[in-house]
């Protein structure tokens, strides 16, 4: 590759609403002001998702409107130290792991306070606006918006010290026990608080960009999502850089040089990602949350809907150790232990298929047979108070690793990359459970020690999981399936404890798919592009570049991917996956 094909802000292009959203606050403010023209009392509630700036909301926007009754509807929320004890519980002492929250928002606020907001509204005559998170609480509205941010934007303006928790005076506070709070509380709470108001909400309002805000109408956007579920898309990818991170991302996909390295992609992961909805010259930037949380049955199908309800399962994303280092020495739990200690219903079980591998490039899975557990853990503990280095040549078993390769990671197994890796990593979602046994007694980019989990770690180990065991069940289990007129098909994984199946397609001519009533997820892991169109033309032809990760929902069905362009006639690949029936 001369030079790079990714596309970073990747767009959905919505037909039939070109004239329902609106760019800049001047636009914003004169659709609104249309909506009230010969209004009597009204009632207008923008409620928000935590994080966005109240401050230039009011400015902007609500003060223009010239309100006769305004009112903030976090005056009525609990204090800081009341909501600290409510949630003491799922915030515990740890630094990174919570418990998940099953709070519903109203708890957050204190009745009283809630009834007086109420009964203002009530008495008020003219124009009313209820704004903030939880505003909704306060009154249905007679002309409702909602205010959303992504979750990326949210942890940067963590990073920057903006922001700190809902409810919380702590911008300085540890950004691991900040995102922890967002993770395992706010992002759960006002995710179910939200979702009944996007399929009622008469606008949305886009407020991830300071100087330039977006709104479209509410009909717009749930029709846009609509159409987002009958083609292929992709979310939006962020990169982050990392002590262990690399240089390949930075030179393939044409990123910032003036950053270190960077470590992770997250390409596929909707819980985290944005999807950027174009509404004729409107861009609408969305957490791709909402299209989960507003239509599951059609993106996710019914089977995968049904056993997880409004949540993406399947996870595709990057690490790059190319020019870097090797990643943490780690474990995920077991199932029965991430659902009795941290309410998450499934675990991380994941995979690493080997996008790039430099020569001697390895990774490190499972233990060396014979070894003695306890010796080992007492080799780690060892390791982790400073006294000595943790001696995983004696402990852990290394593989070569080659481009294509791919290793295959169920819970409980001991794994990580080394050095001079590209790595697509296929896994479930609940990505934030893993237990660090080691981090080669490296300091965070913050300067701070990475937090390690071995006591969490030494209930999970498998210790199964040996030598012999590794080699015959986790590495490279290639299996012809299907061929065909300049297509192979072969069934690469992953383990019968994972959830989800993967398929390479190697091909040079047209090859067929079906979602067969399930949400498929694939990645472009060989050629520089190639086209993904409907054969009876249910879709426009979706053109996916090398190393992209894209989508294809389940209602969509038959759908055929090509080489395209200057890859016509090349041997390309894909990497799919779906989960299990």
């Amino acid at each position: 590759m001369k030079h790079a094909t990714y596309d970073k802000y990747p767009e959905v292009c919505i037909k039939g609403f070109e004239n329902q959203a609106w760019s800049g606050w001047q636009a914003i403010r004169q659709a609104l002001k249309a909506r009230l023209t010969d209004m009597g009392k009204t009632v207008v509630v923008i409620d928000c998702y935590p994080g966005v700036r109240l401050e230039a909301l009011r400015e902007k926007l609500i003060d223009t409107l010239n309100p006769q009754l305004l009112i903030n509807a976090e005056t009525a929320r609990l204090s800081e130290q009341h909501l600290h004890d409510l949630l003491a519980q799922n915030l515990t002492d740890d630094r990174v792991f919570g418990v998940l929250s099953c709070h519903q928002l109203d708890e957050f606020f204190c009745p009283d306070k809630l009834a007086a907001l109420q009964q203002e509204v009530e008495l008020a005559s003219g124009l009313v606006v209820v704004y903030g998170p939880g505003a909704a609480l306060v009154h249905e509205g007679d002309i409702l918006v909602y205010a959303d941010l992504a979750r990326w934007e949210i942890q940067q303006r963590f990073r920057t010290g903006e922001l700190g928790n809902w409810g919380a005076s702590n911008e300085n506070e540890d950004i691991l026990r900040r995102y922890k709070r967002a993770f395992f509380i706010e992002w759960r709470v006002f995710d179910r608080h939200k979702t009944p108001l996007l399929k009622r909400a008469d606008f949305l309002l886009d407020t991830n960009a300071a100087d330039s805000p977006a709104m479209v109408s509410g009909e717009a956007l749930r029709h846009g999502l609509q159409q987002t579920t009958q083609r292929p898309f992709r979310v939006v990818p962020f990169f982050d850089p990392g002590v262990w991170g690399g240089q390949w991302m930075k030179d393939k996909f044409d990123l910032d040089p003036a950053k270190p390295n960077y470590a992770w992609c997250f390409d596929c992961v909707p819980e985290e990602n944005s999807l950027l909805l174009r509404f004729g010259d409107v861009r609408i930037e969305i957490p791709s949350q909402d299209l989960v949380l507003l239509y599951p049955r059609p993106l996710l199908g019914e089977k995968v809907h049904s056993r997880f309800g409004a949540e993406f399962p399947i996870r595709f994303d990057f690490l790059d150790t190319v020019g870097g280092q090797n990643l943490s020495f780690q474990v995920h739990p077991l199932t029965e232990y991430i659902q009795q200690h941290f309410g998450m219903h499934y675990t991380q079980d994941e995979s690493y298929y080997m996008l790039e591998a430099e020569p001697g490039a390895e990774v490190y899975l499972g233990t060396r047979t014979g070894i003695d557990p306890q010796e080992m853990l007492d080799d780690l503990a060892s390791a982790q108070r400073g006294e000595k280095a943790f001696d995983d040549e004696k402990f852990v078993n290394r593989f070569p690793a080659r481009k294509h390769d791919h290793f295959l990671i169920p819970a409980g197994t001991v794994h990580c990359s080394g050095s001079g890796a590209m790595v697509l990593e296929i896994s479930a979602t609940p990505y934030i459970f893993t237990f660090k046994l080691w981090d080669w007694g490296r300091l965070g980019l913050d300067g701070l020690p990475r937090p390690v989990h071995l006591e969490h770690g030494a209930q999970v180990i498998d210790w199964q999981r040996d030598t012999a065991w590794v080699t015959e069940h986790l590495i490279n289990h290639f299996e012809p399936v299907a061929e065909g007129d300049g297509w192979q098909e072969e069934r690469t994984g992953l383990h019968e404890r994972e959830f989800i199946e993967t398929r390479r397609h190697w091909f040079n001519k047209p090859v067929v798919h079906h979602t067969h009533g399930g949400v498929n997820v694939l990645n472009l892991v060989e050629g520089i592009e190639a086209l993904v169109d409907s054969p009876t033309d249910a879709f426009e032809p979706f053109i996916v570049h090398y190393a992209e990760t894209f989508i294809i929902p389940a209602a969509v069905g038959e759908y055929r991917i090509s080489p395209y362009g200057s890859a016509a006639g090349q041997q390309l690949a894909t990497m799919k996956a779906w989960v299990r029936g």
